[in-house]
């Protein structure tokens, strides 16, 4: 059975959905900064959508190293801090359609090499039902990403000078990469 067959299969339609299932929040993380309450609602009433669209959600995350060593993170402008590239898998989108078109629109990269596939979390920060493919892989920038409504800024770092503002769960994946895992189950 592939992940990819994995995934439909679990898939639950509308009517199995449980209204329920969305009510709790996550617990504040320590670095959170305050979003702004239309933000929250933005934010919110997407989590809403895709629950009610969707049996489960499917994203795409990757470390991505330039020749040099150094690793690729990006800020977005409706979240606080430093996270790696990434993004949902659409309906009819392969995980690797959506990690090369993921990166290449929030930071111009390309892959020099083909990308390797480390775990399947469940982020439960999101809902109880989003996975995260979590991949490591060597990029090359096409051009500098200009900031937009989606990007604030984003850039390559070495591994001993990141930017103020990693999250704790991009810092924990920095760590088990630098170990070689083992990779958690849990994002």
């Amino acid at each position: 059975m592939t992940l990819f067959g994995f995934a439909r299969r679990i898939r639950k339609p509308a009517a199995d959905f449980r209204a329920d299932a969305i009510v709790k929040q996550p617990a504040p993380q320590p670095d959170d900064k305050p979003l702004g309450s239309v933000k929250k609602a933005v934010i919110r009433l997407l989590h809403v959508y895709f629950a009610l669209t969707r049996g489960m959600t499917l994203g795409v995350r990757a470390a991505c190293f330039d020749a040099q060593g150094r690793i690729f993170l990006v800020r977005h402008t409706y979240l606080p801090g430093w996270y790696m590239p990434g993004g949902g898998v659409e309906r009819g989108e392969t995980a690797s359609e959506a990690l090369e078109k993921e990166l290449r629109e929030e930071g111009n990269l390309v892959m020099t090499a083909p990308p390797d596939l480390l775990q399947c979390c469940l982020n439960r920060t999101a809902s109880r039902r989003d996975h995260v493919l979590f991949y490591r892989v060597t990029v090359r920038q096409t051009a500098p990403r200009l900031p937009d409504r989606e990007i604030a800024e984003c850039g390559f770092f070495p591994l001993d000078a990141l930017p103020e503002g990693v999250t704790p769960a991009t810092l924990r994946r920095l760590r088990e990469l630098e170990t070689n895992g083992p990779y958690p189950d849990l994002w």
